[in-house]
């Protein structure tokens, strides 16, 4: 199933909040919409799954026009960040709602929701209430009601938001598996790069309400093309390149272009030292321009360092 959406401008209240969006998404792509809070990527869901009118443009899927369409009937599966579980049903009767809401007679409902909890990882837990399960566990209970109707399109809104660090990477892998298994193509909006490049075959990146980068994690991490992108996902090093003598303008220096060298270029000053990921991260004073150094040991600050910067690797930015 293919996405287009020409156009769409959404108002709330007296506020435009997304503006003449155009995003064509390919059928079986998993695509990302990444901005910070604010930047109208929530509301850009909400108006493709319907639940807010467009006051122009138009949600085009597979050719038909859905825009007009009621949300109920929209072959979409949304799910949220907070889990919208039934607090009152169990684990088996929120996976099934949508099938008996379907007309779904209860035997084949059961077998259904029986291979939808072993495909999300819940085998044995169709009895239990929401509010006995891990906040991982109701994410799971989440997606298997979200795919039971085997919708075209699935969309997840910030669903890893609520859960702690160490959960999100294995559910993250696990959904992008299962949207996988199935089949549908997939909308996953996120504040947050590291799931957003994790899950995305390509994605957008969102700045108050437009599309200001679009393309594969890669593509967007090589080239992001503005400070504003290049900060947003994460690249430590974005400086005026004329007093490095890396051009004029903005530059970004990705990491594995600037390193400490006993014989490089330029010299500086560490003001001081961190440790994430394995490495130390030196912010140094270079001619008034603050830089981030990956080291395999740490430097007391006020040390004198040489640096060498790969000038070919760095990115010129347009602001």
């Amino acid at each position: 199933m293919s996405l287009s959406i020409n156009g769409l401008t959404v108002e709330l209240g007296h506020t435009e909040i997304i503006h003449g969006l155009d995003l064509h998404v390919m059928s079986g792509e998993r695509f990302a919409i990444m901005g910070p809070s604010g930047s109208g990527k929530s509301t850009l869901l909400r108006a493709i799954a319907g639940l807010v009118t467009p006051s122009s443009g138009t949600v085009v899927i597979d050719g038909v026009d859905i825009t007009a369409t009621p949300t109920h009937r929209r072959p979409i599966g949304l799910m949220f960040q907070d889990h919208a579980l039934f607090p009152h049903m169990s684990v088996a009767g929120n996976v099934g709602y949508g099938l008996r809401m379907a007309g779904m007679d209860s035997s084949s409902r059961d077998q259904a929701v029986s291979a939808l909890l072993d495909r999300v990882g819940l085998t044995g837990l169709a009895d239990r209430k929401p509010d006995t399960l891990s906040g991982g566990e109701q994410q799971r209970v989440a997606l298997a009601r979200t795919i039971a109707l085997e919708p075209s399109l699935v969309m997840l809104d910030e669903p890893l938001g609520s859960l702690d660090v160490g959960l999100r990477e294995d559910l993250l892998f696990h959904i992008r598996s299962v949207v996988d298994q199935v089949g549908t193509t997939s909308l996953y909006v996120t504040h947050d790069r590291a799931e957003a490049f994790a899950f995305a075959d390509r994605l957008a990146i969102v700045s108050d309400g437009h599309i200001v980068a679009i393309g594969t994690p890669n593509e967007i991490w090589e080239k992001p093309r503005s400070a504003f992108v290049a900060r947003l996902i994460g690249h430590a090093n974005v400086v005026d390149g004329a007093p490095l003598e890396l051009g004029t303008g903005v530059v970004t220096i990705p990491e594995g272009a600037i390193e400490l060298d006993a014989v490089g270029e330029h010299e500086g000053t560490v003001i001081d030292a961190s440790f994430d990921d394995g490495r130390f991260r030196l912010r140094v004073d270079v001619a008034g321009t603050i830089v981030v150094v990956p080291s395999d040991h740490s430097e007391p600050a006020g040390n004198v360092v040489r640096l060498r910067i790969d000038s070919h690797a760095v990115a010129h930015l347009s602001d």
